[in-house]
């Protein structure tokens, strides 16, 4: 770290103002892109207060130094730069900021996309819609959530209908675009797709940014423990641990347990208990995670243990339906052998080939099984697979 990084994010008034004023005023373009680069590395609280110190030395005389700085993308100092520019904004600026939307960086894009999130120009509605897809992903959201700001349907038909069409990656896109653009009338449409994608994951960990959990459990309820199930497979593995705070997922499991007499219910709580006891039980999920959500890891660890599991477990075997949404998981618990070998003549090709696995893994595949199996199963895939176990 160099000495000037030192001073602007350190506690010495004297030097930090000093080098905020040096790095706007003499645009430091260096220094800026060592900030930029050091995002993973500082507290949330001190960029935050560079973010400060540099708005006090930005005035009508230097703003225009900023555009030097969008070559470096921070989401930390986004709002900073864009806002200071945006106070001082005049046709010429918009005309410069609209040409870095349609030529620019993909840095200078993620800028400029925000920039017309405050001044809505209709010149910019093309650039905004070629480049919400893009592969980069602070463009993107920035792009998507500046249409939806501008109302955009032309941007918003095209994702709903790319939420049928496509391959799962494809989807996603779309999901995230939807996510970023802020409609909830999106939201059923974005669940059916949750629901049959081999990303669901993914997708579910979007929902949140469109719907709070809390409310989506109290107007889509079944589809809120879907969604928040779906959340808890992808944590650690797919889904970012610090996002036990963006979900809210303590105060949310905490008002499950106070509610959980029905079976789906049962399944989540059941699978955040093994979840959370393994994310607790194995050090690589937690290693490089900061202070806070190690703790908050720990105490959604401890709110789960105070749920009687043999209770839970009860309800299992009334989620062992292949037409229920939560069969996968209810199979991860179930060990009534006689309902789970119910369902090797299941219609779901899927569901028969879990079912054969927790059959192996509880000793009780045998080839009576296999067979039941294999005369329901076509995928040629599935069928060997089933045939190795």
């Amino acid at each position: 770290m160099s000495e000037n990084l030192k001073k602007l994010t350190g506690k010495n008034k004297n030097d930090y103002e000093a080098v905020s004023s040096h790095l706007i005023n003499d645009k430091d373009i260096e220094l800026f892109k060592e900030l930029v680069e050091s995002d993973g590395y500082l507290f949330d609280f001190v960029k935050q207060n560079v973010s400060e110190r540099l708005g006090k030395v930005i005035n009508e005389n230097n703003y225009k130094n900023l555009l030097e700085f969008l070559k470096y993308y921070s989401p930390s100092y986004e709002d900073v730069i864009v806002t200071s520019l945006v106070k001082y904004a005049d046709e010429d600026l918009t005309d410069e900021m609209l040409n870095k939307l349609e030529n620019g960086t993909v840095e200078e894009k993620a800028y400029a996309a925000r920039y017309f999130a405050y001044i809505q120009d209709p010149l910019a509605l093309e650039a905004l819609r070629s480049n919400c897809h893009s592969e980069n992903e602070f463009l993107a959201a920035n792009c998507a959530s500046t249409l939806g700001i501008m109302n955009d349907k032309e941007a918003y038909n095209v994702a709903i209908t790319g939420l049928n069409n496509g391959d799962d990656f494809e989807k996603l896109s779309s999901v995230k675009f939807l996510a970023a653009y802020g409609n909830k009338e999106a939201v059923p449409a974005i669940i059916e797709t949750m629901k049959t994608s081999a990303m669901a994951e993914n997708i579910a960990g979007e929902i949140p940014y469109l719907v709070s959990l809390f409310e989506l459990l109290e107007n889509r309820y079944e589809d809120g423990l879907l969604t928040l199930n779906y959340i808890i497979n992808g944590l650690g593995e797919i889904l970012d641990l610090s996002l036990v705070f963006d979900f809210e997922l303590f105060e949310v499991l905490e008002k499950l347990i106070n509610n959980h007499e029905d079976s789906k219910a049962s399944i989540v709580l059941l699978n955040a208990k093994d979840k959370f006891d393994t994310l607790t039980e194995n050090d690589e999920y937690l290693f490089d995670e900061d202070k806070d959500t190690k703790n908050e890891i720990q105490d959604i660890k401890k709110l789960l243990k105070n749920v009687n599991r043999k209770e839970l477990e009860a309800h299992v075997n009334e989620e062992l339906n292949e037409n229920s949404p939560f069969v996968y998981t209810a199979l991860d618990f179930a060990t009534d052998l006689i309902s789970i070998r119910e369902l090797l003549k299941s219609n779901n090709q899927t569901v028969i080939l879990k079912t054969a696995e927790v059959l192996k893994s509880l000793g009780n595949l045998d080839e009576t099984a296999k067979t039941v199996a294999l005369l329901k199963v076509t995928d040629i895939n599935i069928k060997s697979i089933i045939r190795a176990l």
